[in-house]
């Protein structure tokens, strides 16, 4: 033994949350706190913009656990909440830029919406944003797979698709982005 505590199991929470128990909702909301933040620092540059998707991302997840439905494991499901809250503040952020007073601009291109090297990760949101008004089946699997290193089997679980379709989608998604990544 380490010492340590054993880690809760984290769907037997998610399931007794789902069904109501108030109790195992704000220990659940305790546990997952420290991975959706490292979910949503993945996505985003600053570590403010990351935590005001943290929080919307955990207020959705309170919102919506009775949608729970343990056909994949939770950690999958929360990954999924994460990730798309995550590309929410980015598209937030994005529209807002715009609006700031001139003033307040910073003397160089904002780094939220402005990429300096091909490949970082806003050039790879943009290139999701870009990817998901023509094809907006292909985003999920492919965050989720290049993003959040979830498996593929995890993946068709959570989206509730075969795994050849998984496959086929990130495959797709992939010859899709990468030559917007390249014109950057």
């Amino acid at each position: 033994m380490n010492g340590s505590a054993p880690e809760p199991d984290l769907d037997d929470l998610a399931a007794r949350a789902a069904a109501g128990d108030q109790e195992a909702l704000h220990a659940l909301l305790t546990e997952i706190q420290p991975r959706v933040r490292r979910i949503c620092g993945r996505m985003l540059l600053h570590p403010e913009d990351a935590e005001e998707a943290a929080q919307d991302a955990l207020l959705l997840v309170s919102r919506r656990i009775h949608t729970f439905a343990g056909r994949s494991r939770f950690t999958t499901w929360l990954y999924s909440v994460a990730s798309n809250s995550a590309r929410s503040t980015y598209r937030t952020l994005k529209r807002r830029s715009p609006e700031l007073p001139t003033d307040e601009l910073p003397p160089t291109a904002d780094p939220r919406t402005t990429s300096v090297i091909a490949g970082s990760r806003l050039d790879f949101l943009e290139a999701l944003e870009t990817l998901g008004v023509d094809h907006p089946t292909l985003v999920e699997p492919l965050l989720l797979r290049d993003v959040q290193e979830l498996e593929y089997a995890d993946i068709a679980a959570l989206l509730d698709i075969p795994v050849g379709t998984v496959k086929s989608r990130i495959h797709s998604a992939r010859q899709i982005v990468q030559p917007l990544l390249s014109a950057h």
